[in-house]
């Protein structure tokens, strides 16, 4: 039974990436292009205003599985920079300081970097191009 289902995982890490990224692009698109709408929209080149220009540029591109690893790898040090800036300050426990999303996109993304993007990807895409040329 698990070895069917492990046959799975490449697909399962892109649709993780997929996910994962379209989630943290929609905080991006909510904060840089004020969509879908917010109550409180951070003021341009505050802290808040700049994390969302990362989700929004880093998060695409992690998205269409673009440069993944680099982009992850920044991505989770502006999700940690967050959550100790913003969310520790506030309590111990991310449920109780607001911090959870920020604590599960830093390891997530962490884990893009040592995972890759899997084969539903660009990466993927030019990786097989560069193999066809190459041979």
């Amino acid at each position: 039974m698990f070895a069917s289902v492990s046959s799975l995982q490449p697909h399962l890490l892109s649709l993780l990436r997929i996910v994962s990224a379209l989630v943290l692009f929609s905080y991006g698109t909510q904060k840089i292009l004020h969509f879908p709408a917010a109550e409180r929209v951070p003021e341009a080149g505050s802290l808040p205003w700049i994390a969302g220009m990362f989700e929004l540029i880093l998060g695409f591109l992690v998205l269409i599985g673009f440069k993944t690893r680099i982009a992850a790898f920044v991505l989770s040090g502006v999700m940690a920079f967050a959550y100790f800036l913003s969310h520790a300050p506030r309590g111990f426990y991310p449920a109780q300081n607001g911090g959870v999303a920020a604590i599960l996109f830093c390891f997530v993304m962490l884990y893009f970097v040592a995972a890759g993007a899997g084969p539903l990807s660009v990466d993927a895409m030019v990786k097989r191009k560069s193999a066809e040329v190459a041979a």
